[in-house]
């Protein structure tokens, strides 16, 4: 400071505006080539006043003009309409997301009444033989609670003159404790086989298509299957049973439109394959186990010859399609928020305009291009902050609102009555990256348009 003080040309009364300018102007023109030309005992101190330049004082006079009196009353509305503007932006970006993460955790859900944590398959082949000791270790392994077999095929479907494709599955007593499927019964009960009789559920979908009525106990619905073994040219190309319709299930459309579930033994018998063929081995890890850490030690245990798929890569494909439809959605939600940007655009050049009696007078007392550049850059940055704050509080609040009161309702005929929702603190980081990136890129103009403005100078 005494450095600063012996450069100033009368006394220390900062009442006087000629050594405020003259103070101001050394700070403004320090650099660090001067700095190494002060006095040891000064050196310190001007480099923390060359930091308070750098870094505070633009900071300091963009917050001043973002809530300074404007010459004009036109500009204080643009400058608000540019702040509106970002906001809703921003609340929609966010809400996009939080839809598209509902509907995925909706039909994960949804997933997760047919396709188990984790499935075993054969890498080569539609089916394989169960050894009964592996069966008996991978039931074994830590964090597994429950196995179930199952053996699935394409069939042909009959019900009282109507006809369908589907896929037949077998499944054992343990499968509906490896999914729950029998809670997803609408109509009827789940029941597969009672004394001699073979039943089925079958998916909503394809009863719609059969016309299948699982009231009418008599009714029975053929199931046709190509014969393994034609016996010559006088032999039956199919193998057909009957099975009696118990019940419908509703999950997700690809699989009420598709399968048809009875017990194992009988797709075992339709295909002629020995007991202890299955296509697949479910399994249903214990609760707070590690899916990734049980599947881990199951390929471990099975090898080779089998290929083991958790929950997401059952349904890859469509979760990357899900994933797709969620960014590009975020994408056209960002070109909106791009259009609203000239809004920021349009304020920050009034601001420049209504300001350039003081950017010249920074400029006379020393403020280089550098900082009148990142004072307005600054400007920008803060009416984007602002704007973004607002919006996660708007986008919170609507949140809120559809999340517990369901304020956007789904046409009937869907599974839920309202729009799902889920908002995730990962997509909180894209926001506030593209708001503001969007933000300081409509600063540029403005901050090049007060660079352009000269200093003062009086004439004496």
């Amino acid at each position: 400071m005494a450095w600063l003080i012996q450069t100033a040309p009368c006394d220390l009364s900062f009442r006087n505006s000629a050594i405020i300018t003259t103070v101001l102007r050394q700070v403004l023109y320090l650099c660090p080539a001067h700095i190494k030309e002060m006095p040891p005992e000064a050196a310190p101190f001007g480099w923390v006043i060359f930091l308070f330049v750098i870094l505070r004082l633009p900071l300091l006079i963009a917050r001043r003009y973002l809530f300074a009196k404007r010459s004009t009353n036109a500009i204080n509305i643009i400058t608000g309409i540019s702040v509106l503007g970002v906001a809703i932006g921003t609340a929609a970006l966010i809400l996009v997301l939080s839809v598209f993460n509902g509907f995925e955790d909706l039909l994960s859900g949804l997933f997760g009444y047919f396709n188990p944590e984790i499935k075993v398959l054969p890498a080569k082949g539609k089916t394989f033989s169960r050894d009964s000791l592996q069966l008996a270790q991978l039931r074994a392994v830590p964090g597994v609670l429950y196995v179930s077999e199952t053996l699935e095929e394409i069939a042909f479907f009959e019900y009282e003159g109507s006809q369908d494709f589907g896929t037949l599955k077998g499944v054992d007593t343990v499968f509906p404790a490896i999914n729950h499927i029998d809670s997803t019964i609408q109509e009827g009960e789940y029941l597969l086989q009672s004394e001699d009789r073979h039943f089925a559920v079958v998916g909503a979908g394809l009863r719609n298509k059969l016309s299948i009525n699982v009231l009418n106990p008599l009714a029975t619905m053929t199931v046709y299957m190509p014969a393994r073994d034609q016996g010559g040219v006088l032999g039956k190309p199919f193998t057909s049973r009957l099975l009696y319709p118990a019940g419908t299930f509703a999950i997700q459309q690809d699989f009420d439109n598709q399968y048809v579930i009875t017990h194992l033994a009988f797709v075992q018998e339709l295909l002629g394959e020995p007991e202890g063929t299955v296509s697949a081995l479910e399994v249903r890890c214990q609760s707070g186990a590690s899916v990734r850490a049980v599947k881990k030690q199951i390929v471990t245990l099975l090898g080779a010859d089998f290929v083991v798929k958790d929950r997401y890569e059952q349904n890859e494909a469509f979760f990357k399609v899900m994933q797709l439809e969620k960014w590009m959605g975020y994408a056209i939600t960002t070109l909106m928020l791009i259009l609203m940007a000239f809004n920021t655009l349009g304020a920050l050049w009034m601001i420049v305009l209504d300001k350039q009696k003081d950017i010249s007078v920074l400029k006379s007392m020393g403020a280089d291009d550098r900082t009148v550049r990142k004072i307005f850059l600054l400007e920008g940055l803060l009416l984007t902050l602002l704007g973004l704050s607002a919006g996660i509080v708007l986008a919170l609040i609507l949140y809120g609102l559809q999340k517990y009161y369901g304020i956007i309702r789904i046409p009937e005929g869907f599974l839920v009555k309202t729009y799902p929702i889920a908002m995730r603190i990962t997509d909180f980081l894209p926001v506030v990256l593209t708001v503001l990136g969007i933000g300081l890129l409509a600063s540029l103009a403005p901050a090049r348009r007060a660079v352009q403005v000269p200093a003062f100078l009086r004439e004496e």
